[in-house]
């Protein structure tokens, strides 16, 4: 009985070592995962979750989307964090995947296909509303304006709004960045046209020179009521309203409003890579999407809802579709052309 139970035991360890090519299989959880991360406090609870269920002791460092990839270029060679999650959009994956790892999560497969991994190394886990308009009700007031004659972009161009609209950096910010595309897709005659680039020169002068260094400056500076309207993005948003505010509301511009995938990828030479593939893997897996769900972003799993009571349905929302290689393409001029417009 000795003799057989010690065979079983060196076929096992015999299995186990032709599964993993030869090697020790790799050690699931425990250990380290350090985490770059411009997401809202609500996404970054998820890692929480993984973090309890593996064992793994995770430490986040929230920074803007701009910072990360700053930190992320400057540290090649010897990189301080395992995993960028969040602010992966499709230009910033393109234009840094020499920085990331190459890895495809499991049940990548599963996803519907445009929001499957596309360049090898993003995992898209969520999808962001990049248009999300949010409007403190006393400012409106104050400043004569009736907050339920607001229903989109146009309506930015209100003269009695000048000077108190909060928007972000389309340069450095990713959520800025979303809005401005979103803009030149439904502003004009036709998707970028010169008349969409018109209402972004329009929208710049209502700006008066203001422009926010930080995405979480905008939502929190109009809640906080310094700004009648935040160009922001539905995750935020959505989030201030779960925790009880009661002077905003979320604005869906009525003429159009997109949902971009949201990404993470490995960083390329990552000490922790073994939890930073076990972290991606689960983020797209039944328990990650669900944890998703609980946020106020929409998981990229069409199966998996979300929570919030003040998540609507899309079907209630006039969705836009955008052609995210056509944008990443532009991206560098327009950036430029958007800091020029906001100089004049």
């Amino acid at each position: 009985m000795k003799k057989f139970t010690v065979v079983m035991l060196v076929l096992v360890t015999a299995l186990s070592v032709f599964a993993s090519g030869g090697k020790e299989a790799a050690k699931v959880g425990g250990g380290e995962l350090i985490i770059y991360s411009p997401n809202s406090d609500t996404l970054l609870a998820a890692a929480d979750v993984f973090a309890a269920k593996y064992g793994v002791d995770v430490q986040v460092l929230s920074m803007g989307t701009g910072e990360v990839a700053e930190r992320v270029v400057a540290e090649a060679g010897n990189p301080q964090a395992d995993v960028w999650y969040g602010g992966v959009n499709f230009a910033n994956g393109n234009k840094y995947q020499d920085y990331f790892e190459q890895y495809v999560a499991k049940g990548n497969d599963k996803l519907p296909e445009a929001y499957r991994n596309q360049n090898g190394c993003v995992t898209r886990y969520c999808c962001d509303g990049s248009a999300a308009l949010l409007i403190n009700v006393d400012v409106f007031k104050q400043l004569g304006v009736d907050p339920a004659s607001f229903k989109g972009y146009k309506d930015l161009l209100n003269p009695k709004l000048k000077g108190h609209i909060a928007m972000g950096n389309a340069a450095a910010s990713s959520s800025a960045w979303a809005e401005l595309t979103n803009m030149l897709l439904v502003m004009g005659n036709k998707p970028y046209d010169d008349k969409a680039w018109e209402f972004v020169a329009d929208f710049c002068k209502q700006l008066d020179g203001v422009i926010l260094s930080s995405s979480s400056a905008i939502y929190k500076g109009t809640v906080n009521g310094e700004y009648a309207v935040g160009v922001s993005y539905e995750d935020p948003c959505v989030s201030l309203l779960d925790n009880g505010a009661s002077n905003v509301k979320l604005v869906y511009p009525a003429e159009g409003a997109v949902w971009l995938p949201a990404g993470a990828a490995i960083i390329k030479g990552a000490k922790n890579i073994d939890n930073a593939k076990l972290f991606m893997d689960w983020l797209i897996s039944d328990e990650g999407q669900t944890e998703i769900g609980k946020s106020t972003a929409r998981p990229v799993n069409p199966n998996i809802k979300n929570t919030s009571p003040n998540m609507i349905p899309m079907t209630d929302i006039n969705v836009a579709y955008e052609d995210l290689a056509f944008c990443a393409a532009n991206k560098e001029a327009w950036q430029a052309k958007f800091a020029e417009l906001v100089q004049k």
